[in-house]
């Protein structure tokens, strides 16, 4: 059970299409990331990704009224009812194609999925009665002439509207009504956008794709619906009502009479009839509003592609393609704030429920921001790599994360909050190869654009930038132990090149590769300089970095190198090669200790473009990217696939195999092609899919078209493993692959499973807590690290008086105190307690001269960091706010009377506050 690592979080993708909202307390966004969810926790500024996972990426979402239920759908229709308690699958369901809107109803009975040109309601699950319907179909209604675009409810959860791509806003009914039917309004000259009712009314607002906002005056309220008796549409009714009246022995006199009972006799009965009309629900078109004509007039080509209102402010914020959105006041239709976000299209759009906050999200550069419209700030406003990233690397105490990608930026992340703080641009090509110094206080990264660059943690600038002599696309980097060499290795000049990083002075060039440099590692031991630089060349080469010869110590490899990396002891390297093998050696001998073939085991999937069976694929897959665990016992690989492989070196066997993704929106995740899709003329898959453009006049590209990118095409992204990187700590590793960095970790989600440590057969939490009673710290606190439950733990370590700590602690062996430090870096993070849980701490650590595990101390240090950043943030802050307080009371005007008070202060003994206090 050491190995019982979870997906804990989802980094480096903050949103990639579909809906956003806000959860119904107004404190977290909901953003969906390919096939995975994650919520953003605006108040306590954290990231959690869920741990459901759909084969399809998440297109459409929405949240029940109690705040209870997800209800999450992909792009091929299949929908899951999500629990937000237990982050469970309650339940699933298939509408068999796209979904483009589905919305919760206000009373939560019912919800609303529009399909194509269908919308189908169903029932959703009230938890508040106790009663759980799973997607029982209500009413179907196939009424558009194109697909349906947006939908909303009433208040009272009776009427629905729903917008077309027909320019057309159709008003439906979840019960059968007595004086409406549906109804049709028209009006737009482009296709829907939103829809929207007032609060508590049947007044509706729509907005079009070119700017055009509509509203609508309903003549009746909702409280003069009338719900028919007989709930039966009202063709069936009459239907009913004709085969009643027809009867074959009526005769004509009958007839006569009959009609003439049917005309109306007075006026007053013509004027009945007249008030049953009006009693009909009719709409009336108020006025119509352009928005956004100065900038299409700029542009013909911007289109309105988002639009949210908030019906208690009346507020409607709208996104268009050119990244700009507009924010009125209706009914007036007055402009509060039109400001650019970005210069892509603004994809979806949400309004906080108490109307302060705008959350906007962008699908290309998977942007999401949340702004406050009143203060005009961002709340939080986080963009993830547009492209791929290339390589990750931990901080030295686990609690940041550095990322690079195709896109040339490098972005550092809190493993903690899951929020990316920094972000720098300076690479102008793709960034090949990070690591963090061992000092924690800076970074380097190596690019294709020729540059190694470094970059300052405390002041977050680039503080020095490393070329070569000639242009060189480096394509890996690598930091000595003492951080005070860099090395980095070419891929169209094949040679390492060495820099001093205090002075940026290039101190050799280590010639003797004959193939592209593809990976560096320093000795990660203070006491050695040692480099290993692993090249095509089917060589590994050892170099000492401080000595001025360029001679070296070459290990011949069996195939190509890939990656290399040292233990970190620094007492034995790593190398993945080509051919699928896992090669390990002695860095003093050069001889080889051990070796692990894993093509097998790395898996592959068939891509689309593949000719051949995954089968025979799996001979061309091989580690790019290998690490050591914390620890050194294991090592970690991927490459080209889905999977991570986790080996143990001493046996050479795999212990455990994690499946990073089951999203079939990339290729070559499954071992076989659909042959539904298989034809004479190759696979159907690799044609491209039409559809409309954003922001074109042409909805369909014709040959001969020049209008357009024209290279554009619909070819899905493959899985792909970039790099893999073990915390410290070792309670987590990292994946950098293509739907973005995937944290695993051993305290992720809710575990139930019982890992006992030394359990005996009496060791009980009963015995535990009767220890507690009878002041057994010893026994209690020994017993509870057997059962290894935290709860259990934290009882103990909160129970034991202060004065006891440090006797309790010397009564411990050194495998429990080494367990109970790494318990309460666990404990640290959440704890009240602090000071009691230092004292700890101190105890543990000065206590018997102990040697405890390097990655405990540095989980232990992880933790400590950040709970010193929040008390000093809070010191500041009571710090500056007393100076203000003494600032003002001493340029305040004294009164008389204030100065008789201070007087009769100083003569009680009472004076004012002094720098020292």
């Amino acid at each position: 059970m050491k190995f019982n690592y979870k997906f804990q979080n989802l980094l480096g993708t903050v949103y990639k299409k579909g809906d956003i909202l806000f959860t119904n307390d107004g404190n977290s966004v909901i953003s969906p990331v390919g096939n995975k969810i994650t919520i953003y926790n605006l108040k306590q500024n954290k990231s959690n990704t869920l741990s459901v996972e759909s084969n399809f990426n998440y297109t459409a979402i929405d949240v029940a009224p109690n705040g209870s239920v997800l209800l999450a759908i992909n792009e091929k229709g299949e929908a899951q009812m999500i629990s937000l308690q237990t982050c469970a699958v309650i339940h699933r369901y298939k509408f068999k194609q796209q979904v483009n809107a589905v919305k919760f109803s206000p009373d939560g009975k019912y919800f609303a999925a529009c399909c194509s040109d269908t919308v189908f309601i169903m029932t959703a699950p009230c938890f508040f009665t106790g009663q759980f319907r799973s997607f029982e179909m209500k009413r179907v209604f196939k009424k558009a002439h194109d697909e349906v675009t947006c939908l909303d409810w009433t208040t009272c959860s009776r009427v629905l509207a729903v917008g077309s791509k027909d320019t057309t806003t159709k008003i439906y009914t979840v019960d059968y009504l007595d004086n409406f039917n549906m109804y049709s309004l028209s009006g737009h000259t482009d296709k829907i956008v939103g829809t929207f009712f007032e609060k508590n009314s049947l007044d509706l607002i729509t907005v079009s794709r070119n700017g055009q906002v509509c509203l609508w005056e309903a003549n009746i309220d909702s409280e003069d619906l009338v719900v028919s008796q007989i709930q039966i549409s009202h063709a069936k009714r009459r239907k009913f009502m004709k085969e009643e009246e027809s009867d074959d022995d009526i005769n004509e006199k009958h007839v006569i009479e009959k009609d003439k009972e049917e005309e109306p006799e007075s006026e007053d009965e013509a004027k009945v009839v007249k008030a049953e009309d009006d009693k009909r629900l009719h709409y009336k078109k108020l006025g119509r509003h352009y928005i956004g004509d100065a900038i299409r007039k700029a542009d013909h080509k911007v289109r309105l592609t988002a639009a949210q209102y908030h019906k208690q402010t009346k507020m409607l914020v709208t996104g268009f393609s050119n990244g700009t959105f507009f924010l009125h006041e209706l009914p007036d239709v007055t402009l509060v704030h039109a400001l650019s976000v970005s210069a892509h299209r603004i994809g979806s759009a949400a309004l906080s429920p108490q109307g302060d906050w705008l959350a906007l999200a962008c699908p290309h550069v998977g942007q999401l921001l949340v702004w406050e419209w009143q203060s005009e700030q961002y709340v939080m406003k986080q963009q993830g790599h547009s492209l791929d990233m290339t390589c990750a690397s931990y901080s030295p105490d686990g609690l940041y994360i550095v990322t690079g990608g195709y896109d040339g930026k490098v972005k550092v992340w809190n493993s903690t909050s899951g929020f990316c703080f920094v972000t720098f641009s300076e690479h102008k090509s793709t960034v090949t190869g990070i690591t963090f110094s061992a000092n924690k206080k800076f970074f380097v990264s190596s690019s294709l654009d020729g540059t190694v660059r470094c970059y300052d943690l405390t002041r977050y600038r680039n503080f020095r930038t490393l070329t070569s002599p000639s242009l060189v696309q480096f394509s890996c980097v690598a930091l000595d132990g003492g951080s005070e060499l860099c090395a980095a290795g070419g891929q169209d000049v094949f040679d390492v090149y060495l820099w001093s990083v205090k002075f940026g002075k290039l101190l050799e060039v280590l010639s003797g590769h004959e193939a592209p440099v593809s990976c560096l590692a320093f000795n990660p031991s203070l006491a050695s300089s040692m480099l290993a630089s692993a090249s095509w060349d089917k060589t590994v080469r050892l170099w000492n970095a401080i000595e001025t010869s360029t001679d070296s110590e070459t290990i011949p490899l069996t195939s190509d190198a890939l990656q290399v990396a040292f233990r970190p002891d620094g007492g034995e390297i790593a190398v993945s090669t080509l051919d699928g093998n896992i090669l390990f050696f002695d860095p003093l001998s050069s001889d080889q200790t051990g070796s692990i073939e894993g093509r097998n085991d790395l898996g592959s999937g068939r891509a689309d473009t593949d000719l051949v069976t995954a089968k025979q694929f799996l001979k061309t897959k091989a580690f790019t990217t290998i690490c050591y665990t914390a620890d050194g016992s294991c090592i970690l690989g991927g490459g080209n696939s889905k999977h991570v492989c986790l080996y143990s070196i001493r046996e050479s066997i795999l212990v455990k195999k994690f499946v990073i993704t089951q999203n079939q929106s990339l290729d070559a995740v499954n071992d076989f092609i659909n042959r539904r899709l298989l034809s004479e003329f190759g696979n159907m898959a690799l044609v491209e899919q039409r559809t409309e453009l954003e922001g074109d006049d042409v909805s369909v590209r014709l040959p001969g078209v020049r209008r357009g990118d024209m290279a554009d095409r619909n070819v899905k992204p493959e899985v792909r493993v970039h790099c893999v990187r073990f915390s410290p700590t070792g309670d987590s590793f990292v994946v950098a692959a293509t739907e973005g960095l995937l944290v695993y970790s051993q305290n992720a989600g809710i575990d139930g499973t019982f890992r006992p440590y030394r359990l005996e057969s009496g060791c009980t939490p009963v015995a535990v807590r009767d220890s507690l009673k009878r002041r057994s710290w010893g026994d209690a606190l020994v017993g509870s690290l057997q059962l290894n439950e935290l709860n259990l733990i934290q009882e103990c370590v909160e129970a034991v008086p202060p004065t006891d700590v440090e006797l309790t602690v010397l009564s411990l062996d050194n495998d429990y105190a080494d367990r109970l430090l790494n318990s309460i870096a666990r404990l640290l993070e959440d704890s009240r307690h602090l000071e009691h849980l230092i004292l700890w701490v101190k105890h543990l650590v000065t206590g018997n001269n102990r040697k405890f595990a390097p990655s405990v101390l540095l989980a232990l240090e992880k933790v400590l960091t950040v709970k010193y950043s929040q008390l000093s943030k809070i010191c500041d802050f009571n710090k500056y706010t007393i100076r203000c307080i003494k600032t003002v009371a001493e340029t305040a005007p004294k009164r008389e009377d204030d100065e008789d008070m201070d007087v009769s202060d100083h003569s009680s003994g009472r004076g004012t506050f002094s720098d020292t206090d």
